[in-house]
């Protein structure tokens, strides 16, 4: 598995990298919607393995606003989140009521954590990437500290590891997880020099470091909630949608963990 993902990465980061340096919000929001709709569509099609049947088409719609996410104020999308999550759990339970149970409460409680985890959480990379004037630059933090992570887990477990991290992910070793850290966290403040020295940003070094080791973390338990997820529903991959790496899922498992929490910690820690 570690080595698919360095090679995915390494195939996929020139296309990330030229979005991300030359595109917009708006053409990166459209894109997420069509990751999120990928995204969705395999986690529920997961889920149908243990005879549970999600609401798609309301996980579809939902994937899909994502590329309007930037045609709505920010305060306004904020202030209204909670309205928007209400609205979502009352829509559920009409469709419970409405089809006489024959969708059940398994069914709308797993739709609702699909629609949070994957959905939710991939909006969070275009509400960071359109923050005013910084969005570009600080997006890389997530990449970087995940990314890296995993390329450097990889490498150093792969040779040195030898106490196994979980039976979840029996491959990846407390060696390879302490390594990935720290490699998460160095390309993040290597990033940094390069921020504050070509485009002269001024970012604390520990304040970039803490979100750099914080980031790193998250991705890796991000990794193994997608890997605990495929154990409960006995898959492999969430698909073969990139022969001989995986589906979607499995390559973004760890970025869109970490998402959120870069989006609320660059928030409060550097704006």
């Amino acid at each position: 598995m570690g080595i698919k993902r360095i090679l995915s990465g390494v195939f996929g980061l020139p296309i990330i990298a030229l979005l991300l340096v030359f595109g917009n919000k708006y053409i990166l929001d459209v894109f997420l919607a069509v990751i999120a709709i990928i995204s969705i569509h395999e986690y529920m099609n997961a889920m149908e393995k243990k005879d549970i049947k999600p609401v798609k088409w309301l996980g579809y719609i939902l994937a899909s606003s994502i590329a309007g996410i930037h045609l709505i104020p920010i305060d306004m999308i904020t202030k209204f989140l909670g309205l928007g999550l209400v609205t979502i759990v009352a829509v559920l339970f009409t469709i419970v009521i409405v089809r006489e149970m024959k969708t059940n409460i398994s069914d709308i409680v797993v739709s609702l954590f699909g629609y949070i985890y994957i959905i939710g959480f991939i909006a969070f990379l275009a509400l960071l990437y359109g923050l005013e004037n910084v969005g570009k630059f600080y997006i890389w933090y997530i990449f970087l500290a995940t990314w890296g992570c995993d390329i450097f887990a990889f490498c150093i477990g792969s040779k040195f590891g030898k106490h196994k991290f979980s039976k979840i992910s029996p491959n990846k070793s407390i060696e390879g997880c302490v390594a990935g850290t720290v490699g998460g966290v160095l390309l993040v403040i290597l990033y940094t020099i390069l921020l504050n020295n070509v485009f002269a940003m001024n970012i604390n070094y520990i304040v970039a470091g803490i979100i750099g080791f914080v980031l790193a973390i998250l991705g890796q338990i991000g990794d193994f909630s997608a890997s605990a997820i495929k154990r409960y529903v006995g898959i492999k991959d969430y698909s073969n949608l990139i022969p001989g790496h995986g589906g979607m899922i499995d390559r973004i498992d760890s970025v869109i963990f970490a998402a959120p929490f870069a989006y609320y910690l660059i928030n409060i820690l550097m704006m």
